[in-house]
């Protein structure tokens, strides 16, 4: 992220975020956010939440209101018009199944420059957005830079894709934002376990609510 610039990032994140994503989630999704008030709009953050769709990391950046740089599989980058649109929306890459050294590197510029730090816990889609495997990886950064963690879940947005159709379906969506979670003491593996479980019970425990 270090070469980028935030003003303008900011900036265009800003005017795609209020032009486009905003009104797509609240009309075409009909969105509904719960627990906004639970986020912290100064200070360094963690944003960790479940994943099932490509739609997640713009979504989950909109209901938080303010700006989350995110991890993306790193073969986004390799599409010409969507590497810029994705990169300045604050994504940057990650090979899949992994939270590799430079991703976290990355999330850690990222938390140094003014953006919250978007982690997906499972690291990749899972088809109705349960969390059963989660990574270590959110917690770890978490502990590197000591920024709390700020769990979310994101409902209904497993079954926006429709097989065969480039088309998006039009169906409800409901974002969850939880209670701030203390971010690990140190490196230790057990710890680090600890609050990976913490995070995954309370998003588990939104979803259940539903819609």
């Amino acid at each position: 992220m270090g070469d980028r610039e935030p003003f303008i990032n900011l900036a265009l994140y800003r005017l795609l975020k209020w032009a486009v994503i905003s009104p797509t989630l609240h009309t075409y999704f009909r969105g509904k956010i719960y627990g906004a008030e639970n986020v912290p709009q100064t200070g360094k953050l963690i944003v960790v939440s479940n994943h099932a769709s490509d739609f997640d990391p713009v979504f989950l950046s909109n209901s938080v209101q303010r700006p989350v740089a995110y991890m993306a599989k790193e073969e986004l980058f390799q599409i010409p018009v969507l590497k810029q649109a994705i990169t300045l929306y604050g994504a940057y890459p990650v090979k899949r199944g992994s939270a590799d050294r430079s991703a976290i590197r990355a999330a850690l510029a990222s938390l140094d420059q003014g953006w919250a730090a978007g982690v997906f816990i499972t690291g990749t889609r899972t088809p109705d957005g349960r969390v059963t495997n989660p990574k270590l990886g959110a917690a770890l950064i978490a502990a590197k830079a000591q920024a709390p963690l700020l769990p979310v879940s994101l409902w209904g947005t497993h079954a926006i894709a429709q097989k065969g159709s480039s088309i998006p379906r039009s169906v409800p969506i409901t974002i969850r934002i939880g209670k701030i979670i203390p971010p690990p003491t140190s490196n230790d593996r057990e710890e680090l376990e600890t609050v990976t479980q913490h995070c995954t019970t309370a998003i588990n425990q939104m979803l259940d609510l539903g819609r």
